[in-house]
C-alpha cells in the first residue's frame, strides 16, 4: 500500500500541473452543473415506516386536502383596543378569506358547499358544544353571527390566532407562496390598528453554508498552521486542500440536488466535516515531508513521495475508518441520515483523494521552497538541544500513569452525568432564542392561548369496513377523545369527498416536546378506549406526532447503529496495528469521551449552563439525531488521531524501540501535529456553534467539544499511559491470526527497505563503472 502511494507522490510532483488541471477541470464542471440546473434542497425530515408518517401518506392518496401542513399567523392591536371591533374584525376577516382563496390553502367553506354536508357539521358542533367546557380563555371570531373558521380571539381581545390548512407540507411551499400567504395576511393591517406576527409555522428553514463565524474558524485554523509549520507557504496548503475538497464534495451535492432529495441539513454537514478532515489530512503529509528534508536530508521531491507513502497510508486509513463510521448509518435505513451521512462520506473521500494527489503536485510547483534554509539551520540546532516539550510531557506522563489513567475516568465521568437525563426532540419556538421571531410567536400563543396551540395533534379516523364514516360514530369518536386528560381542545375537521375518512383537530394542554404531549400521542393510538363504541379505527399525525416518532425510532436504532460502526471499525483498526488490544483501548476511551460530551452538550443546551456563552438563552431537547450522527462522525474523527499517533509508535516498535522508548519516540513524532490538526477541527467546528440554527449550533457544539476532549483527554493522556501499563504486549497478536491478516504496511517499513535496496544497486552499479 505504502508502495503504490509513494508512487502517486512522485508522479505527482513532478507532473504538476496534470493532477491540478485534473481537479480544476472536476471544480469547473461541478460549478456549470449548479449555474445551469441551479440548487435544490429540503428542509422535511421524514422516517418512512413510522406511524404518523403513514397516515400522512396515506392521506395524501386518499385525501390530499387534509394531507398539507398548518400555517398559522397572528393578529394583534394595541392594549385598550379589541381586535374584534367591527373595523378590525372587517380587515381581519378581509385576510383571512384571501388566504383561504389562494390555491394552496384549503377553503373550509368549499367543503361545506354541500347543504347537506353544511347541516351535518352544525350538528356535529352543535353536539361537540355539549361535551366541553373549555378551560382556554379564548373564543371563536364571530362576524354576523357566523364564526369565522379557524380563527381564535385571546380572553383580553388584543390577539386573534388564524390557524390554517395546506395542501402540501410547509416544506414544499416555494417562495412564491410563502410571499402570497404573507400579502394576504398584510391586507388585515389596511384601514386597521392591526399588527401581523408571523409564526414559525410558515418559515422556512434557511440554513446558511457559510458565514462570519466559519471564515472566523478558518482564520484560526490558518493561525495553527503557521505556527506548527513555521510557513506561510506550507500552511496555505491545507487550506488550499480542504476548499478544493469541500467545493468538489458540497458543490457535487448541490449539482445533484434536482436529481436526489437533499435535506438543508446535509451540505452543512460535509462543509463541517470536509473542511476539519480535509486541513488535518494534509497537514500530517506536509509535515512528515518537511520531517523528512530537516531530519534524512532529502531532496523536496524524495520527501514528498516518501510522506506521501507512509503519512499517506494513514491518511487513508484513517479516511477509511471515518467513511465506515458514517456509511454504518445506510444500514438503519432511515432516508434523510442516508443521505447526510452519504455525501459527508464522499465528501471525506474525496479529502483523501485530493490529499494524496492534488497536494503532492503544490509541492511539486513549490519545490524546494517548502523548508527554507533558515528553517533547516534551526531545525539542525534544535536538535541538539535540550528536550522538547513533548518529550518531557510523555516521561512525566508514563511515570505517573495510573494516576493519569483514573484522573481521566473521574473527570469524563462527571461530565458524563448529565447524559442520564438527556431529552431527545426535533426543535421547535420553545428552543429558539427569546429575540427570534420563532420564539416571540410561540411565546405569545402560549400566553394568550394555551401552549398547545402551537403543536396541534391530527386525528385520522376510518371505518374497519371501509364504509363512510357514520356521524354518530363520529360524534362518539369525538366524545371518547375529549375524555383524555391531556387534551384542551377537541374540534371536528370534516369528512373526504366520499365520507370515509374523518379528520378530528386536538390541541394538547402541553407543549410539542412535552413528555405529556408523546404519552397522549401513546395512549390515542393504543388506548381502547378511544374508538370505544365505534367500528372506527384512528391514526394520529401532524407535525408533534411525526416529530415523536422520529425521536423515538433514532433512539430505538441507536444501539443498533453503535454495534455497527464499532464492530467494523474494530477490524480495520485490528488490521492496521495487527494488535487486540489497542483496538479494545481505542474503543473504551472512545465510549468515555462520547459519554463526556453527551453530557457537556445536555448541560449547555438543556439546561441552559452556559448558555449566553455560546449565544443561547433558553434550554431545550437535543436534536433527536444528534446521537447517531455525532457518535459516527467522532467516532471515525477519534480514529484519526489513534491512527496517526499509534501508528508513529508501532513505527517506533517495528524499528527496534521497545515498552516505553517506542512510546516516547512515537508519541515525540506525533503528538505535535495532532495536536494542531485537534484545534483545527475544533476551530472549524466551533464556528459552527455560533450561527443562528439551533440544530448547526448543537451539531456544532458537541463536535467541537467531542474532539477537545477525546484528543487531549483520551488520546494524549488516556491513550500513552494504557499502553504503558501492558507494555509489548501492547503489540501482541496471536501467530494464527497474523498469518491470516493482509501486511498493509501503514509504517512504510517495507517501502524503506525497497528504496533502500534500490540506493544500494544504484550505488553498487555506479562502482563497478568506475572500476
Amino acid at each position: 500500500m505504502s508502495r503504490f502511494f509513494y508512487s502517486i507522490g512522485k508522479t505527482a510532483y513532478s507532473k504538476p500541473w496534470l493532477f491540478i488541471a485534473g481537479w480544476l477541470l472536476i471544480l469547473g464542471i461541478i460549478i456549470t452543473a449548479i449555474a445551469v440546473n441551479g440548487v435544490s434542497t429540503s428542509s422535511e425530515t421524514r422516517i418512512d415506516g413510522t406511524a404518523a408518517q403513514d397516515v400522512l401518506d396515506e392521506l395524501a392518496e386518499e385525501y390530499p386536502a387534509a394531507s398539507g401542513g398548518q400555517g398559522s399567523y397572528l393578529f394583534e392591536v394595541p392594549e385598550g383596543q379589541a381586535i374584534d371591533d367591527p373595523a378590525n374584525a372587517q380587515a381581519l376577516a378581509m385576510a383571512v378569506n384571501e388566504i383561504y382563496g389562494l390555491d394552496h390553502v384549503v377553503n373550509p367553506m368549499e367543503m361545506l358547499q354541500d347543504p347537506e354536508a353544511m347541516a351535518q357539521m352544525q350538528e356535529l358542533q352543535g353536539m361537540l358544544s355539549q361535551l366541553q367546557t373549555p378551560e382556554a380563555a379564548h373564543r371563536p371570531l364571530v362576524i354576523q353571527d357566523m364564526p369565522v373558521p379557524g380563527v381564535q380571539i385571546s380572553e383580553d381581545g388584543t390577539i386573534a390566532l388564524f390557524q390554517f390548512q395546506l395542501t402540501k407540507t410547509v416544506e414544499d411551499l416555494s417562495e412564491t407562496e410563502r410571499e402570497e400567504l404573507a400579502d394576504a395576511a398584510d391586507i388585515a393591517e389596511e384601514g386597521s390598528s392591526i399588527t401581523v406576527i408571523p409564526t414559525g409555522t410558515l418559515q422556512g428553514v434557511d440554513i446558511p453554508i457559510g458565514g462570519t463565524h466559519e471564515i472566523i474558524g478558518l482564520a484560526i485554523a490558518g493561525i495553527i498552521l503557521v505556527v506548527t509549520l513555521g510557513s506561510l507557504i506550507a500552511a496555505g496548503l491545507p487550506l488550499v486542500v480542504a476548499l478544493i475538497g469541500v467545493g468538489v464534495g458540497v458543490g457535487g451535492t448541490f449539482a445533484l440536488s434536482n436529481l436526489f432529495e437533499i435535506n438543508s441539513l446535509t451540505p452543512v454537514l460535509a462543509l463541517m466535516i470536509g473542511l476539519a478532515v480535509g486541513i488535518d489530512y494534509a497537514l500530517f503529509i506536509v509535515n512528515r515531508q518537511r520531517n523528512l528534508i530537516m531530519s534524512k536530508n532529502l531532496t523536496a521531491k524524495e520527501a514528498a513521495a516518501r510522506a506521501t507513502g507512509t503519512a499517506g497510508s494513514a491518511v487513508f486509513f484513517a479516511g477509511l475508518t471515518v467513511i465506515i463510521a458514517l456509511s454504518g448509518l445506510l444500514v438503519i435505513g432511515i432516508g434523510f441520515l442516508s443521505s447526510m451521512a452519504l455525501v459527508a462520506a464522499l465528501t471525506v473521500l474525496i479529502d483523501v483523494l485530493v490529499a494524496l494527489t492534488l497536494l503532492p503536485a503544490l509541492l511539486g510547483l513549490i519545490g524546494e521552497r517548502i523548508v527554507s534554509k533558515k528553517t533547516r539551520n534551526k531545525q539542525q540546532t534544535a536538535a541538539s538541544s535540550k528536550p522538547s516539550f513533548a518529550q518531557g510531557w510523555i516521561t512525566g506522563l508514563l511515570k505517573a500513569k495510573w494516576v493519569a489513567v483514573l484522573l481521566v475516568i473521574a473527570v469524563l465521568g462527571t461530565l458524563a452525568v448529565p447524559v442520564a437525563q438527556m431529552n431527545l426532540g426535533m426543535p421547535s419556538g420553545a428552543s429558539s432564542n427569546k429575540d427570534t421571531p420563532a420564539r416571540q410567536s410561540y411565546d405569545i400563543i402560549s400566553d394568550s392561548f394555551g401552549e398547545g396551540f402551537n403543536g396541534p395533534l391530527l386525528v385520522v379516523a376510518k371505518d374497519k369496513d371501509a364504509n363512510p364514516v357514520d356521524p354518530q360514530e363520529y360524534f362518539q369518536l369525538l366524545s371518547n377523545i375529549s375524555q383524555q386528560e391531556a387534551i384542551a381542545e377537541v374540534s371536528p375537521g370534516g369528512f373526504s369527498e366520499d365520507g370515509t375518512i374523518a379528520i378530528i383537530s386536538i390541541i394538547p394542554k402541553n407543549g410539542p416536546t412535552d413528555e405529556a404531549t408523546k404519552e397522549l400521542v401513546e395512549d390515542l393510538r393504543t388506548d381502547a378506549a378511544t374508538t370505544e363504541n365505534t367500528n372506527t379505527e384512528i391514526g394520529v399525525t401532524g407535525l408533534t406526532a411525526i416529530n415523536i416518532d422520529i425521536s423515538e425510532k433514532l433512539a430505538e436504532v441507536f444501539p443498533i447503529y453503535i454495534a455497527i460502526i464499532v464492530v467494523l471499525s474494530l477490524v480495520i483498526l485490528l488490521v492496521v496495528f495487527r494488535s487486540i488490544l489497542i483496538p479494545i483501548k481505542a474503543t473504551a476511551g472512545f465510549l468515555l469521551s462520547i459519554m463526556a460530551t453527551f453530557g457537556a452538550t445536555t448541560a449547555v443546551f438543556q439546561w441552559g449552563w452556559l448558555g449566553s456563552i455560546f449565544g443561547i438563552d433558553t434550554g431545550g431537547p437535543l436534536l433527536s439525531f444528534i446521537p447517531i450522527m455525532v457518535t459516527g462522525i467522532l467516532y471515525g474523527l477519534a480514529m484519526d488521531y489513534q491512527v496517526f499517533l499509534v501508528s508513529s509508535m508501532r513505527e517506533a516498535y517495528i524499528h527496534g524501540e521497545k515498552g516505553d522508548h517506542a512510546i516516547v519516540n512515537g508519541y515525540k513524532t506525533a503528538s505535535k501535529v495532532v495536536v494542531a490538526a485537534a484545534l483545527i477541527m475544533v476551530s472549524v467546528f466551533s464556528g459552527f456553534i455560533f450561527t443562528d440554527d439551533i440544530m448547526i449550533k448543537q451539531i456544532g457544539f458537541a463536535l467541537a467539544f467531542g474532539i477537545l476532549v477525546d484528543a487531549f483527554l483520551i488520546r494524549m493522556i488516556f491513550v500513552p499511559a494504557v499502553m504503558s501499563m501492558f507494555g509489548d504486549k501492547i503489540w501482541w497478536l496471536p501467530k494464527w491470526l497474523d498469518k491470516i491478516l493482509p501486511d498493509l504496511d501503514i509504517e512504510g517499513e517495507k517501502l524503506l527497505q525497497e528504496l533502500e535496496q534500490e540506493e544500494k544497486a544504484k550505488t553498487n552499479t555506479v562502482q563497478e563503472n568506475l572500476l
